[in-house]
C-alpha cells in the first residue's frame, strides 16, 4: 500500500511538471510570435515614408511603388501564420525591387531621408530575420517536447496542439532573385 501511494505521488508530480513544461513552452511560442509581429509592424510603419521619399524622384516608376504598397496591405491583412509568411515574403521581394530601383537614381541614393529610411528598414529586416529564427527555434522546442514519450500522453490528454513554423511557401517568388528592369 505505501508503494502504491508513493507511485501515485510520483505520477502526480510527473504530470504536474510535464504539464507546466508544456504550458511554459506554449507561452514562449506565443511570445516569440509577438516579437516577430512587433518587427513586422515597425516595417509596415516605415514603408509609407520610404515610398513617399522615392515618389519624389521616380515619378514614372509607379508600378514598383504600387506593388510595394499592395504587398504591405496584403501582409497587414494576413490572418493565418502561413498567409502571413507568404505575404511577408512577397513584401520582402517588392522592397528589394524598390531598393534596386533606387540604384538608377543617383539623387535619390544621395537623399539623406532615403538613406536614413533605408538604414532603418535594413536594421528592421535583420531584426525580423532574427525574430523569425527565434520563433521557429521555440516552435521546434515546443513541438518536440509535445511529441516525445511520455509527454505526448499529457499533451494529448490536455489538448496541446502543434505550433506552426514561419516558413517560405513553395508557391511564392520569395525564393527567386529579384528581377528589376529599367526601360
Amino acid at each position: 500500500m505505501p508503494y502504491l501511494i508513493g507511485a501515485l505521488v510520483l505520477l502526480g508530480i510527473f504530470l504536474i511538471f510535464s504539464y507546466n513544461a508544456l504550458v511554459g513552452l506554449r507561452q514562449r511560442v506565443q511570445n516569440a510570435w509577438a516579437q516577430v509581429d512587433v518587427q513586422l509592424r515597425r516595417r509596415y510603419d516605415l514603408i509609407p515614408n520610404l515610398v513617399n521619399t522615392v515618389k519624389g524622384y521616380a515619378q514614372h516608376e509607379r508600378e514598383t511603388l504600387e506593388q510595394v504598397i499592395a504587398a504591405r496591405a496584403k501582409a497587414m491583412s494576413a490572418t493565418s501564420l502561413q498567409e502571413q509568411a507568404g505575404a511577408e515574403n512577397v513584401l520582402t521581394g517588392t522592397l528589394k525591387s524598390l531598393f534596386a530601383l533606387a540604384e538608377n537614381y543617383p539623387q535619390l541614393k544621395a537623399d539623406s531621408n532615403f538613406k536614413q529610411l533605408q538604414e532603418e528598414l535594413s536594421a528592421t529586416e535583420n531584426k525580423i530575420a532574427f525574430s523569425r529564427q527565434f520563433y521557429n527555434d521555440t516552435v521546434q522546442k515546443y513541438n518536440t517536447k509535445r511529441e516525445v514519450f511520455p509527454t505526448v500522453l499529457i499533451a494529448g490528454l490536455f489538448g496541446f496542439q502543434a505550433a506552426e513554423y514561419f516558413n517560405l511557401n513553395d508557391d511564392t517568388d520569395a525564393r527567386n532573385p529579384v528581377n528589376v528592369k529599367f526601360d
